[in-house]
């Protein structure tokens, strides 16, 4: 028998409070900050140097943490997904502030969405829920 959405484990109540952050590992944390910040507008809760930034994503945070010395850069391993109200005007107004847009897709009935990089090939997406649909 499959869960159903919203089942919990069978074991009890789960430890887990809930999503707190997001990182993605970045090679140059001046760059990313600003783009995460002035491209994005996303607003800076807190920055330690060039090691670790945290932004305000809305229901949860989105940071940057900084490569160590000899650790290999691989990009990805997971997409940040940001709701929009509109996708189209979310495209324009990103696409101003220089972010070229790879993937597009639609799930009929339930959402369209638009895949982007940041300056570090990470994938991010922006998504539009049909009325209804989503959260």
């Amino acid at each position: 028998m499959q869960p159903e959405p919203g089942d919990r484990a069978p074991s009890g109540a789960s430890p887990l409070r809930g999503l707190d952050h997001v990182y993605y590992w970045v090679t140059d944390m001046d760059r990313s900050a600003r783009f995460y910040g002035e491209v994005l507008g996303l607003a800076l809760m807190r920055r330690d140097g060039d090691q670790w930034a945290e932004f305000d994503a809305g229901s949860t945070r989105l940071a940057l943490h900084a490569y160590m010395p000899g650790q290999g850069h691989v990009a990805g391993g997971a997409t940040v997904v940001f709701q929009v109200g509109d996708l189209d005007a979310a495209k324009l107004a990103l696409s101003s502030r220089g972010v070229e847009f790879g993937h597009e897709g639609e799930v009929k009935g339930f959402a369209r969405f638009a895949s982007f990089a940041d300056p570090d090939g990470n994938t991010l997406q922006i998504i539009e829920y049909a009325s209804g649909a989503g959260r």
